[in-house]
């Protein structure tokens, strides 16, 4: 299966889960709980008051050389945006792609996705843990804080 047939399979529309596809084109699915969409959202919210020139999106599908992955959050210049707009997956990584971690995540997992955001042009990757706490990565590791949002809090309170 590839990532335009799930969007298009009018079964798939309403799941209250979070779809990826791996490398073989199988589905996984993974449920999510509230305080993951508020972490979301006010990431997202922080976004569009700190960044200029760009956009804040949720659930936003990334193709990659493991499937199609969909990050959390992320930020995408608006000169990106006007390029993929009209896709159903993107082929490249937004600007900053933020994960909000679950219990289920595992270090491996995180790690894997970092490089998979890294190398489809993000430039940086975000991951939010369950209490809220911020780290921040370019693609040669952790940085104190963002590069892109240096105001970007490196807490975020519910």
């Amino acid at each position: 299966m590839n990532w335009q047939e799930i969007c298009a399979d009018p079964c798939l529309h309403d799941l209250p889960y979070r779809i990826e596809l791996n490398e073989r084109g199988q589905i996984l699915m993974s449920p999510v709980r509230l305080y993951h969409s508020a972490f979301q959202g006010e990431i997202i919210r922080y976004l569009t008051q700190l960044i200029d020139g760009g956009k804040a999106f949720p659930e936003f599908a990334i193709a990659t050389a493991k499937g199609t992955k969909v990050a959390d959050v992320v930020w995408c210049s608006d000169t990106l945006w006007q390029q993929i707009k009209n896709l159903a997956e993107s082929s490249v990584a937004p600007e900053i792609c933020v994960e909000v971690l679950s219990a289920a995540n595992t270090a491996e997992e995180m790690l894997e996705k970092r490089r998979l955001y890294f190398m489809r042009g993000a430039e940086e990757v975000w991951i939010c843990d369950q209490d809220g706490t911020m780290q921040f990565f370019a693609a040669a590791g952790e940085i104190a804080h963002s590069n892109l949002v240096p105001a970007f809090p490196k807490h975020i309170e519910l």
